[in-house]
């Protein structure tokens, strides 16, 4: 590992489709992704006059699921000028209709050209990674030239309940990752699809990629049902290993899309893990999450962040750490935060919210106050970035990607 620059011959991504909160396409995600514009509303789809939390990011008319994910891959296979025959590895949620959306994607698939689906991840917030990580496997051995990774999670009553019950929801109506006052995720709609692809196949057929896959990582550490190892080993060692398998040391990281839930205990554990891997260069190293923009899309989750990093390596600025108000002295990150907003000036308009007309949604345009540490790196275009998931139960996730 002592290489800045990742192998050339990782598999590539050559096609990629999106559906969230902000309509069909990247281009609308990771604009607002860049800007800090969040896509939370008052939940209409369903009645939250009982709940804590009633905000969420969503669709306005959203089609079934097994559609949105459809129209995904349906997106990426156009933009990868997809050959027939590609298995389908699919990421959902776990519940009652998890085998008719399965099997309705399937023969979806298999009428778009694809040979249906292979494999179904329903491992919580890491599932749609596990499945990125696990196409690069079969890729990378020879085994298909090319793997469909679809994901999708389209927010209904009984998750959302649920999640309010426990109160994993922010209770102020903002996700607000790795800020003081932070207190608790938000729920997003997403579709998501990616073609990855072996390099060389890709390279034979003119195919242009937009991202490679440099490495991955994994880890389970099975410390609690539901609550984060306080001092982040398991996310440590998914970083390290992905890190390793690309031959890129901590200093050839130029961004990181952080798992970033908002959680008080999760986020804390995440920043220790950082530093664990990173040491004195986190001092200077951009993280953001963009869950504080488009919301947590659970088993999408993953495959909607990688969607953002591949949009930020394609020179789309880096993502925004949405909803900050101001320093946790125990987090320390070097935070990519909204235009205007600073670390070096002490100000106590820590809220001072504006609406933004053109989007109907609403953005923080206050300043932050003093002691923390921030990155206004709103254009840099980062050439090896990491994409960090986590789930209940322990499992992590460490994407590595870089500039194709």
């Amino acid at each position: 590992m002592s290489s800045s620059a990742p192998p050339a011959d990782r598999p590539v991504f050559t096609g990629l489709g999106v559906l969230s909160a902000f309509g069909p396409g990247l281009a609308p995600l990771a604009a607002a992704a860049t800007r800090g514009g969040t896509g939370f509303a008052e939940v209409t789809r369903f009645d939250v006059g009982r709940r804590g939390t009633r905000r969420a990011a969503l669709l306005a008319d959203p089609p079934p699921l097994a559609d949105a994910v459809l129209g995904a891959v349906a997106d990426a296979g156009r933009q990868a000028e997809l050959p027939p025959g590609a298995p389908l590895l699919l990421a959902l949620h776990s519940d009652l209709q998890t085998r008719e959306v399965a099997r309705r994607v399937s023969e979806g698939a298999a009428a778009l050209g694809l040979a249906g689906v292979h494999r179904v991840y329903t491992g919580a917030c890491v599932a749609a990674a596990t499945a990125v990580a696990d196409a690069a496997v079969l890729v990378g051995s020879g085994r298909y030239p090319r793997v469909v990774v679809a994901a999708g999670h389209l927010v209904e009553p009984g998750v959302f309940a649920a999640f309010d019950a426990g109160r994993a929801l922010a209770r102020d109506g903002a996700l607000r990752p790795f800020s003081a006052g932070r207190s608790g995720t938000l729920l997003g709609d997403a579709a998501v699809a990616v073609v990855v692809e072996a390099a060389d196949a890709a390279a034979a057929r003119g195919a242009r990629p937009l991202a490679r896959l440099a490495g991955w990582g994994r880890s389970g550490d099975a410390h609690h049902v539901c609550r984060p190892r306080p001092d982040g080993a398991g996310v440590a060692r998914a970083v390290r290993s992905a890190l390793a398998r690309a031959g890129v040391v901590p200093a050839g990281v130029d961004y990181v899309n952080a798992n970033g839930t908002g959680s008080p205990m999760s986020d804390l554990a995440e920043a220790r893990a950082l530093r664990e891997v990173f040491g004195a260069a986190l001092a200077t190293l951009p993280v953001s999450s963009s869950k504080s923009v488009h919301g947590h899309a659970l088993e999408a989750s993953a495959l909607l962040e990688l969607a953002v990093t591949i949009g930020a390596l394609g020179g789309g600025g880096l993502p925004v750490n949405a909803g900050w108000l101001g320093p946790d002295p125990e987090v320390e990150l070097h935070l990519v935060l909204p235009e205007g907003r600073t670390d070096d000036r002490t100000d106590d308009r820590t809220d001072d919210r504006t609406e933004d007309s053109a989007e109907g949604r609403t953005e923080d345009r206050g300043e932050n106050s003093a002691g923390g540490r921030a990155a206004d790196l709103p254009g840099t275009r980062p050439r090896c970035a990491l994409s960090l998931n986590s789930a209940f139960g322990g499992a992590n996730t460490a994407l590595l990607v870089a500039a194709a």
